[in-house]
């Protein structure tokens, strides 16, 4: 378990893999990566009760599915510099044969990735499914996953929303970034999403609210749902951050979903953010 400074550090440092990553190779999602970082900084260095010795059975440690594949930079970064495997890996994102493809693969062998996350609206549905099966197999663990607010739009999610309520799945917190973009633009002007909150009540789940760019925020609000875990319904935690978080360029813009940084951006955004752990 880590300090609120000690994860603010890590942040820092992944917000630095993130932007190099896709500089790198000229392509991936840097903003929507940059957004979620404060939070998947906490979950795996602080929330989850995971094994680094990776395995796909999931046994008796708690289970992460990332639902919105496309922010594969953060995901990598943040495994990497929590042990799942060795940092010098991050220069080989999207590269020619890597472990490391734009949408995490399973199939490449990536030690903690458990599900090929390239098709959106689809991480719900694997989630509520390995809930079932820790039930099943009398695991008390918990199952977290992360999804863009823009994916909710896939009908998918609210068949897997429904059927997880009905079934008391207590054990699932699962967390919808709410940055209010995608990529052809704001979600209110690409297909309203209206509350989710009121939907996610009138679907019988419990719902938080987090900050998702205040790491104090975050750790609080996961702290309070997991308390809250095991009384009967699922729990969805509304995350609001902003795309492109830490690089004021980037800050609140869709434009940022799936375009690299040239050689001087990528300089001024490294500049507002410290190396912390040591660059790749």
């Amino acid at each position: 378990m880590s300090s609120i400074a000690e994860l603010k550090q890590v942040s820092s440092q992944v917000r630095r893999d993130i932007v190099r990553m896709v500089h790198g190779v000229q392509s991936g999602h840097p903003g929507g990566s940059l957004g979620c970082t404060d939070f998947l900084t906490a979950l795996f260095f602080h929330s989850m009760k995971h094994d680094r010795n990776f395995n796909m059975d999931g046994k008796q440690e708690d289970l992460f599915f990332l639902s919105n594949g496309h922010i594969s930079p953060v995901f990598y970064s943040v495994l990497a510099r929590s042990g799942y495997f060795e940092v010098k890996e991050l220069a080989s994102f999207r590269k020619l044969n890597t472990r490391l493809q734009g949408h995490p693969t399973t199939h490449e062998h990536l030690p903690g990735v458990r599900i090929a996350s390239g098709s959106l609206g689809q991480g719900m549905s694997v989630a509520i499914g390995a809930a079932l099966t820790k039930r099943l197999n009398n695991d008390p663990h918990l199952v977290f996953s992360l999804h863009g607010d823009g994916e909710l739009q896939e009908g998918q999610n609210w068949e897997a929303i429904l059927f997880a309520a009905h079934n008391k799945v207590d054990t699932l917190i699962a967390t919808i970034d709410v940055n209010g973009q995608q990529i052809d633009g704001s979600t209110k002007k690409v297909q309203n999403l209206d509350s989710l909150r009121n939907k996610f009540e009138a679907f019988n789940w419990t719902v938080l609210d987090m900050n998702g760019n205040d790491m104090d925020d975050v750790v609080a609000v996961l702290d309070k749902a997991k308390s809250m875990t095991g009384q009967g319904s699922p729990i969805c935690i509304l995350m609001k951050t902003e795309m492109g978080k830490g690089v004021d360029f980037m800050e609140g813009s869709h434009e940022w979903h799936g375009i690299a940084p040239n050689n001087e951006q990528l300089a001024k955004a490294l500049a507002q953010l410290p190396e912390t752990l040591g660059d790749y």
